[in-house]
């Protein structure tokens, strides 16, 4: 009954309906092809297989758990993605803030939900994004070179949030739902990275960190910090 509840909270994003579907039609032509072109079906059984383990990848890849964050959420920082914590330090942030902050990161390696939640209730003051290159997501440069979208937060008692979403080595694409001027909450999605792989979070410092270097976090659910 358990497991059965749990199924049902999970579905694939609509990032990923396309590339699914499309994955699908290209691997059964394949599959196809083989099976009826050539007299000596292993090739076709190695390449179905493989298609099989592949497209179960993707399926995973693309996955969408329906999470409810439980509590108050006043002063709370979620975890904006699974993964693991790579980074924790006071960094001076150039781009929008042009002061010093403490910035936690979060890498998601290709097993992970992809997925991005806000995280911090408040309004959106920014939105932006910069092309850049595709450097392993977990090297420092990565932060500032990297193809990356930035979202601001304001939250309801005036302190703002930077929620930094950077592409990696294979990753291609930044998907970013948020506009300047709206409202946004935990538990709401606020994009999806491609095939892609980190999050930084740049907080006020005096912030209280609630997770260490190398813990797995798990997005919407985990507290990374509490707000001064």
């Amino acid at each position: 009954m358990n497991r059965i509840k749990k199924l049902k909270k999970i579905r694939i994003h609509h990032e990923g309906t396309h590339i699914l579907i499309t994955s699908a039609i290209l691997l059964l032509a394949v599959n196809g092809a083989l099976y009826w072109g050539i007299e000596c079906k292993i090739p076709f059984y190695i390449i179905a297989v493989a298609s099989i383990i592949l497209y179960l990848l993707m399926v995973n890849f693309f996955r969408c758990p329906i999470r409810l964050f439980k509590g108050e959420t006043e002063k709370i920082v979620v975890a904006p993605a699974d993964g693991k914590v790579v980074v924790i330090e006071e960094v001076d942030e150039y781009e929008y803030f042009h002061d010093r902050r403490l910035m936690i990161s979060i890498f998601m390696d290709i097993t992970n939900v992809h997925a991005n939640w806000y995280p911090v209730d408040g309004v959106i003051k920014h939105v932006d994004h910069h092309n850049g290159r595709f450097m392993k997501a977990w090297l420092p440069k990565a932060s500032t070179e990297n193809e990356r979208s930035m979202v601001v937060i304001e939250t309801p008692d005036g302190q703002t949030v930077m929620a930094r979403q950077i592409a990696g080595a294979v990753a291609r694409r930044i998907v970013t739902y948020a506009e300047k001027g709206e409202d946004c909450y935990i538990d709401e999605h606020m994009g999806f990275i491609k095939f892609g792989s980190r999050v930084d979070v740049y907080l006020p410092l005096g912030t209280e960190v609630c997770v260490s270097m190398g813990q797995k976090t798990t997005g919407n659910e985990t507290i990374i910090a509490k707000l001064k």
